[in-house]
């Protein structure tokens, strides 16, 4: 009985190291090759992100047969293909009228930044922070020594020579705006490298999200085979959490997207506020980068809203901290949910960690890649404290990760 023990005992480990093997070369695979491994993540989020959809369309009956998943897949791709483009055909004129235009006004505001106009601007905001208590010289009389506006003399806590200020700062404007121009055929050609470059990166992703979502049941099977069978069950409850994770990251956070792309356009109609496709555009696509990304796409809507009128500006200030009320307490427990929930801590070290390392691209995944890491932290935090693996997973019983 004894040496039946050992045995068994060695077998275990021997298979144990099989297993820890076979993981290992996976990882150095992928460390190797790590510059490749981008196109492919992005082909597993498109995979996960249509996978409920697929499943959904395979299972609509026909005759005494399913639809075959490739079939569902066609059928998702012809209407996002469509969608693209019908969404860009009305969108993307528009967009560039709006481009043409801030161009346009820009020159006109470098233009009419004449010596006496950037005087009376300068007196303006050295009498608007006299009356609030801030004694500021920035008009020429005032940096003089003179009497300051409306011919009082007022002592100066630090002075700022506003003219000089502004005319460095248009003259710069106007030189960048002047070189890039004068390059365009530089300039146009690598935005057409990019744009073929991406289309291409984009149906190879595409095509390999098809394979992916073709051949999921094989893949889901071959994967529980490298597991030894006596961890099936945490594996399962691992793969559990790690899915409750990513779906309200993944596909949660690109909802959130449309909505707040939706709304905000709305707010820019209803306040008026000059180019409203474009700012709901890059509001749209900066949600896709959370906490961060939504602060940086309210700074441009709130400052043009102000060009206009402070009460334009104010009222889309309160639109949009609308939209993130709405965002917060409505959306992200309906959509999301608790258990898929990760702390803002969490998700702001990632997004600081993940641009630090690879810029833009490790932003957008930094807080998918952060899901799973807190699912297997939760994973085994679970194990220390001895609860069951099986647990956890019903649906009656759901925790919260982090």
């Amino acid at each position: 009985m004894e040496i039946n023990k050992v045995t068994s005992q060695a077998e275990r480990r021997k298979r144990l190291l099989t297993f820890a093997g076979l993981w290992l070369f996976a990882f150095l695979i992928l460390v190797v090759f790590r510059s490749v491994v981008l196109p492919f993540a992005g082909a597993a989020i498109i995979a996960y992100l249509v996978a409920p959809l697929v499943d959904r369309i395979a299972r609509i009956p026909i005759g005494k047969r399913t639809i075959p998943r490739w079939v569902a897949i066609l059928v998702i791709y012809a209407a996002f293909f469509l969608i693209v483009y019908v969404v860009l055909t009305a969108l993307i004129p528009q967009i560039y009228r709006e481009m043409a235009r801030i161009v346009r006004e820009g020159l006109d505001l470098v233009n009419s930044l004449t010596p006496d106009r950037i005087q009376e601007i300068a007196q303006r905001a050295e009498q608007w922070l006299i009356d609030h208590g801030v004694p500021v010289a920035l008009s020429a009389r005032s940096l003089e020594g003179g009497e300051g506006v409306n011919g009082a003399t007022t002592p100066v806590m630090m002075s700022v020579d506003l003219e000089t200020l502004i005319h460095d700062l248009a003259a710069r404007f106007s030189t960048s705006l002047k070189e890039n121009l004068s390059d365009i055929f530089s300039v146009s050609r690598s935005i057409a490298t990019a744009i073929i470059a991406s289309i291409f990166m984009l149906f190879f992703m595409l095509m390999v999200a098809a394979f992916i979502s073709v051949d999921f049941r094989r893949i889901k099977q071959y994967c529980r085979t490298l597991v030894p069978s006596e961890y099936a069950d945490d594996v399962h409850f691992l793969v559990r959490r790690i899915d409750r994770s990513l779906s309200g990251v993944v596909r949660g956070q690109i909802t959130i997207c449309l909505v707040n792309g939706t709304l905000t356009f709305i707010g820019l109609v209803i306040f008026g506020v000059k180019f409203a496709f474009l700012l709901a555009t890059v509001a749209l696509l900066f949600s896709l980068i959370p906490i961060f990304g939504t602060i940086i796409s309210s700074v441009p809507i709130v400052l043009i809203g102000l060009s206009q009128s402070w009460k334009t500006g104010l009222g889309m200030l309160l639109w949009i901290i609308g939209i993130h009320a709405l965002e917060a307490y409505v959306l992200n427990p309906k959509i999301m949910g608790s258990a898929a929930r990760i702390h803002p801590l969490v998700v702001a070290f990632s997004l600081i960690a993940g641009e630090r390392s690879f810029g833009l691209i490790g932003a957008l995944f930094a807080v998918p890649i952060a899901a799973i890491v807190v699912a297997f932290f939760d994973f085994a935090r679970v194990k220390v404290q001895g609860e069951s693996a099986a647990d956890p997973v019903q649906p009656e019983r759901p925790r919260a990760t982090g």
